[in-house]
């Protein structure tokens, strides 16, 4: 009889093992392996909450000062390699992610880890650090896959209003959203593969999209071409953080951690168009224009207002940041991706320099908020502009590319590229005009 095959293809690592117990003594006169241990870990644990790794070298740099040694780093998307030098000897180790994904609430909570180290945590011996960063490490989500989905369906029925479509498409892509994002969060809690996860989401959030679709020609007599905001039902699958923080790596030479950010990305965005545009093929959806809405200009700006906090607030809470910083990061979305498309529509700048202002603007905010709320920079940027992102131009590319629609394929990749290098653009000369430690390279 065969045997499941139950063994872990990463190892778990005995965090406790690289402290000396019996000896008890605070970390800053514990031995180099464990104090290089005790960085890496913290390391790894702020690389698998989806920030840059420009943050993850400063917050190691910063414990490893405490601790009088020196730390050189080199990092990865899942994986870094470290080394720790004391002036005598020299401790190496490579360490590896299972996974990568977002989580800024447990960023915010090894922020002030980190922050408070050097003046309450070298006293404390290697055991109680490495409890405190355990106490971290289990508090996973702050919400269920049921209130995940539901954040998908607010973000995206907001999306699909901010793209041009109506009461009807918000509802149906709500709906397929909703139902898509909780089946991606529960197939991510059993450890489903990246792809499994991308195709089965997006297939069923196309397919509720269909279902309700046609049920609402059949009784309430709607146009057929409300078939066009599917598109929207599968947005939630944006990789909004890889993108943008592989921008801000790329900006400060991270050559590796932003290479691989942005591959991880464009897999997520192939796996997820491909996949969407076959189960369109099946289903006899075609990416048409929205109807229009006859809204006066006051009301169309009132109404992106409400729907673009909506948005950035489903988006927040889907990194799993608290309601608060969802707030926050909302009032911020709301303004800039306003301000954005504005721009476009009433002074007619071209998408991609819109797209830079209000990536600029947004950025701006957040350091000006940041002093006062005290949550990370980048759980607050990188949600506020992620609904920037060019979903709906990555499809409408795919779909001509596949129908072989080569020059439509291409000017919708060309405005998507343009779109998408200028928003982490934006945020790095918004860092760079309010931060002075981001404006060297040292």
């Amino acid at each position: 009889m065969a045997t499941e095959f139950t063994e872990k293809n990463h190892m778990d690592i005995s965090w406790h093992d690289y402290v000396d117990q019996m000896t008890n003594c605070p970390m800053k006169d514990a031995p180099l392996k464990e104090k290089a241990s005790f960085i890496g870990r913290t390391g790894l644990m702020l690389l698998s909450c989806g920030t840059g790794a420009w943050r993850v070298r400063s917050s190691m740099n910063t414990l490893s000062k405490a601790l009088g040694i020196t730390c050189s780093v080199d990092i990865g998307l899942t994986s870094l390699n470290y080394t720790c030098f004391d002036g005598e000897a020299c401790f190496s180790q490579t360490l590896c992610l299972v996974s990568t994904s977002v989580n800024t609430s447990k960023l915010n909570r090894l922020e002030h880890f980190i922050n408070d180290f050097p003046q309450k945590g070298t006293m404390l011996s290697g055991e109680e650090l490495h409890s405190q960063l355990d106490h971290i490490e289990q508090v996973h989500g702050l919400y269920s896959p049921l209130l995940l989905g539901l954040a998908a369906a607010l973000a995206c029925g907001a999306f699909t209003f901010l793209l041009g479509g109506g009461p009807v498409e918000m509802l149906l892509a709500f709906l397929g959203a909703g139902v898509g994002n909780t089946i991606r969060t529960k197939l991510g809690k059993h450890h489903f593969t990246l792809f499994f996860c991308i195709a089965a989401s997006v297939s069923m959030a196309c397919l509720v999209y269909d279902i309700f679709f046609k049920a609402g020609i059949f009784l309430f007599h709607i146009s057929p071409q409300h078939e066009a905001g599917y598109i929207c039902a599968m947005l939630f699958i944006i990789p909004g953080f890889p993108f943008i923080t592989s921008g801000i790596d790329l900006a400060k030479l991270d050559m590796r951690s932003g290479l691989e950010r942005l591959a991880y990305s464009l897999i997520i965005i192939c796996v997820a168009t491909l996949t969407a545009w076959i189960i369109a093929l099946l289903l006899k959806l075609q990416p048409v224009d929205f109807l229009p809405l006859h809204l006066s200009t006051a009301a169309l700006i009132i109404f992106r207002l409400i729907a673009s906090f909506c948005g950035v607030f489903g988006f927040s809470v889907m990194f799993n940041s608290p309601v608060r910083l969802a707030a926050v990061a909302a009032i911020i979305g709301a303004i800039s991706n306003t301000l954005r498309l504005e721009l476009y529509d009433l002074v007619g700048f071209p998408p991609a320099v819109a797209a830079f202002l209000g990536a600029f603007c947004a950025g701006l905010f957040a350091s000006l908020i940041k002093r006062k709320v005290g949550y990370p920079r980048i759980s607050i940027t990188v949600p506020s502009i992620v609904i920037m992102v060019p979903g709906l131009y990555l499809y409408r590319a795919i779909y001509n590319l596949g129908i072989m629609s080569l020059g439509i394929s291409g000017s919708w990749f060309a405005s998507a590229i343009l779109i998408i290098v200028s928003l982490p653009m934006g945020l790095i000369f918004a860092r760079m005009v309010t931060d002075k430690m981001f404006r060297y390279c040292t």
